[in-house]
């Protein structure tokens, strides 16, 4: 199995439980870079992968298929983290990778665990409040939504659909008791204060 794991946006004492639980529980442990290997370092050695940033596509292509021939291998015979900063769903190398590894070796079970966003990390650095609407992208034109506290999930997505919405996951009472996640037409007419509706074009 591989597991991307979050170990936050650098303060190591901002490295979750969970976090440090699954670095010791791990078999082989992976990181792309020294800041993580270092954050990594005091619960067990990792192995710092390569992902360049720039040199033209062929060459991050190639280096990616390398680390997921490496990843992938290990990931047949046990658990493996690729631990990163941040956290490993949001602009992260562990998508990339992940897709990588879901080309080349197939039978890799994937999954994550979240890790402090630099998001809100920066917004208590900086000390303000992120209780209004806000966009956040790496690009000129983002591709997905996110709506907190959907209360009425169906005629949330009816709207977005006119924006030009397509692909919509619910995420109710995230890791409490009654957990569930809908997607596309299971949408249900009304769901818990705790829910999250993700949105993608």
């Amino acid at each position: 199995m591989l597991l991307g794991l979050g170990l936050g946006p650098g303060d190591p004492e901002l490295l979750t439980l969970r976090a440090v639980r699954l670095l010791a529980e791990a078999d082989r442990v992976f990181v792309p870079g020294g800041i993580a290997h270092r954050l990594v370092q005091p619960y067990r050695e990792a192995e710092v992968l390569e992902f360049p940033m720039s040199g033209g596509e062929a060459r991050v292509r190639r280096c990616l298929e390398e680390n997921a021939d490496r990843i992938g291998h290990q990931a047949l015979r046990g658990l493996t983290v690729f631990a990163l900063l941040g956290d490993p769903c949001v602009y992260s190398t562990f998508s990339r990778l992940a897709q990588v590894v879901r080309e080349r070796w197939p039978a890799v079970e994937i999954a994550t665990v979240p890790g402090v966003s630099s998001l809100t990390a920066a917004a208590s650095v900086a000390g303000v409040s992120l209780s209004g609407g806000f966009t956040v992208s790496d690009g000129p034109e983002p591709s997905d939504r996110i709506l907190l506290k959907v209360r009425r999930p169906r005629e949330a997505a009816a709207q977005l659909r006119n924006e030009g919405y397509r692909t919509f996951v619910l995420v109710e009472r995230m890791y409490l008791d009654g957990m569930r996640v809908c997607r596309g037409d299971d949408l249900p007419e009304e769901s818990d204060y705790f829910s999250i509706l993700l949105a993608r074009r």
